[in-house]
């Protein structure tokens, strides 16, 4: 394609609302609008609107700055790449290899947000954690979208553990907006007064959304700069998908053990949580898959995973800020069930996702509802409890050293 600006005439052909014109149009054709057969695999339940673009590929369209007019377009970012594929290499959304490769993605994007996290927080930081987490999730989701044609034409199950397990489970909008409501408390302490608790908060809220947007599409275009230079590689035999499978559900099985037999004083900070981290994964992806197309407004799959993730976050954190405080096991269980359930259950690399693909009102509206409700869900669950006096605003839970 050359690097002629995207005309108006050119949108009403394509039913692609520009978001602005392009000087130059990044990597890709123009998308199709059909669906090949799958012999009776789910993978194309969902029938693209007609004057669409194919959502085989969003990173193509975030790359070129484009959008989609309804939500259900969006249904595909968590599915297998199913476009232009043999029958033999589409999965179905709920099959077996699909699911046993959110295990090990859930399990490390939990170690890789742990670990980044207690990378990023000392004394005097400049940066609040959580930027770096949702920044860097955000880019390799980035790097995702831009990879699934070929992750499809080697093996489907990978772009979904790398996506929805790995991405997802790295980045938590349950934490973003929990640490958002601690700003508005000034739940640390701090010598401040409400205004600059106000302005802590709205700091968090637009440095999270600007960074996460900014670095999803810095990884779909350093993707689309690369892709082309990326061979073809050989799909893998039975064999090998077979022992990838295997492997992937013996190394979320083995958190198990890991809880148990590892040191009392690993379960707060990494066992606990890697424990709980595969049935959210799993519950976001089941919420995105059955309720995402249902609605074209927005992802309704993704808005009601976030919003109960940030729920039950929120109610964790009372419970761990109760002035007589649980046993250590029952913290140690709450702070991964937070950690673990809660941030993979909830994502901002799909949420940012689906924000830069929706066209603009729509997108401000999504993000607009997602904040607010959750901050209002906040509210009741964690500001009652605070302003009652019943509950701490800092955890009172003691862990086992």
């Amino acid at each position: 394609m050359d690097g002629t600006s995207i005309t108006e005439s050119r949108d009403a052909e394509t039913g692609v609302r520009s978001k602005r014109h392009l000087k130059r149009t990044l990597g890709g054709s123009e998308s199709g609008t059909t669906t090949p057969g799958d012999n009776g695999n789910a993978a194309n339940e969902k029938s693209v609107t007609p004057n669409e673009p194919s959502d085989h590929d969003v990173g193509s369209v975030i790359a070129r700055h484009e959008s989609f007019r309804n939500a259900e377009s969006l249904a595909s970012v968590d599915r297998p790449p199913s476009e232009y594929l043999p029958p033999a290499k589409i999965y179905h959304p709920l099959s077996f290899p699909v699911i046993a490769l959110l295990m090990p993605a859930s399990v490390l994007g939990v170690l890789a947000r742990l670990g980044l996290q207690a990378l990023v927080t000392y004394d005097g930081e400049s940066v609040f954690p959580l930027a770096y987490i949702q920044a860097t999730g955000c880019f390799i989701m980035g790097i995702g979208l831009g990879l699934k044609e070929p992750f499809g034409r080697f093996y489907g199950p990978l772009y979904t553990a790398m996506t929805t397990g790995f991405c997802g489970s790295l980045t938590t909008f349950s934490g973003w907006q929990v640490d958002i409501f601690n700003s508005w408390v000034n739940s640390t302490g701090s010598h401040r007064d409400g205004l600059r608790d106000l302005i802590d908060g709205l700091t968090k809220t637009f440095v999270t959304l600007c960074l996460s947007l900014s670095s999803l599409w810095f990884g779909v275009h350093c993707c689309k700069l690369v892709a082309p230079h990326i061979p073809t590689i050989r799909s893998p035999g039975r064999p090998i998908q077979y022992t990838l499978v295997s492997l992937a559900v013996l190394t979320y099985a083995a958190t198990l053990p890991a809880y148990f037999r590892a040191s009392p004083s690993y379960r707060h900070q990494a066992t606990a949580a890697l424990l709980f981290s595969f049935p959210g994964t799993l519950t976001r992806y089941l919420l995105s898959i059955g309720l995402n197309p249902r609605l074209k407004l927005m992802p309704l799959g993704t808005f009601t995973a976030n919003i109960f993730g940030t729920a039950l976050l929120g109610l964790f954190h009372v419970l761990q800020g109760l002035p007589t405080p649980v046993s250590a096991n029952a913290c140690a269980i709450l702070q991964g069930l937070g950690d673990g359930y809660c941030g993979c259950l909830t994502t901002v690399s799909t949420f940012a996702t689906e924000v830069d693909a929706l066209e603009g009102w729509k997108a401000w509206l999504y993000v607009i509802a997602s904040w607010v409700t959750a901050q209002l869900v906040l509210l009741v669950i964690m500001g009652s409890s605070f302003w009652s006096g019943h509950v701490h605003a800092t955890a009172s839970c003691k862990f086992v050293s």
